[in-house]
């Protein structure tokens, strides 16, 4: 992991650590980060422009090869510059006032992420908060369904993966986050 970023917060389920970072995704040293991207999978604002800009120009000519990806889905690439050894993009849903099945989205991308993640074999994630940029998903209810679906998964199918990081951007990311924690009795 980065040393520059200790976890704000950690908790445990089984032998998978869950943390909580306030720090740049593109700098963390683990299995998969994931990206929010959009369905083209070829770049964009926000924490999907950073990953393409951090991973060079080989991540799009890869991304170009995969066809897109639909939302709540997931697909895999190679880090290429990132520290990280692979991105998995993920397409979240942009929030539409919630009567358009955005929250099983939404937890389709973490699932999605997680079964990439067990499927190549690595023991380490690290998420952004998916959609709560320009998609406007409310921040609170993204991290209760990201820390609710990844708890829930990891305690059903703990798939090999001993470390997840939701990796947060902002001080008001990670307390939303903390916040869901505290919910699920993790805290």
């Amino acid at each position: 992991m980065n040393a520059a970023a200790p976890p704000l917060l950690s908790a445990e389920i089984g032998a998978t650590r869950l943390d909580i970072l306030v720090a740049d995704i593109t700098t963390l040293d683990v299995g998969a980060i994931v990206n929010a991207a959009n369905r083209s999978l070829l770049g964009g604002g926000g924490v999907d422009g950073a990953i393409h800009r951090a991973a060079g120009p080989e991540l799009l000519a890869e991304c170009r090869m995969l066809g897109g990806c639909e939302t709540g889905s997931a697909k895999i690439t190679g880090g290429h510059r990132l520290k990280a050894k692979h991105v998995i993009h993920t397409v979240g849903p942009v929030w539409q006032g919630g009567g358009s099945d955005e929250e099983g989205l939404l937890a389709g991308c973490y699932r999605s992420a997680l079964d990439l993640a067990a499927a190549n074999s690595l023991s380490s994630i690290a998420y952004p908060a998916i959609s709560t940029g320009i998609y406007r998903f409310p921040a609170d209810l993204a991290a209760r369904i990201a820390v609710g679906t990844v708890a829930s998964e990891i305690a059903a199918h703990p798939r090999g993966i001993t470390r997840v990081v939701f990796c947060c951007f902002s001080p008001d990311s990670a307390e939303h986050h903390s916040n869901a924690f505290a919910e699920l009795g993790l805290a």
